[in-house]
């Protein structure tokens, strides 16, 4: 079970939103794939699923505020 959680993203940012789930739970994903799409008053970026495995749980919908090392979403990894 891997936990999927939000990296530090730079000096001053602590919180970011979830703009887009490229996967739902229950479907299987590729390590490296995008995940998720995420914003901040600064930027949009992707970030990468990081193992191939089925997503078994998304804390956060699109629309959520998530603080830094919050967890996004658990992946069973294969």
């Amino acid at each position: 079970m891997i936990k999927v959680v939000l990296p530090e993203l730079g000096e001053g940012i602590s919180k970011a939103t979830v703009s887009y789930w490229f996967a739902k739970e229950g479907e299987r994903v590729k390590e490296k794939d995008d995940l998720v799409e995420l914003a901040t008053d600064k930027t949009t970026f992707n970030l990468p699923s990081p193992c191939t495995g089925k997503i078994s749980e998304i804390m956060y919908r699109e629309g959520d505020s998530v603080e830094i090392g919050q967890i996004l979403a658990v992946i069973n990894e294969e």
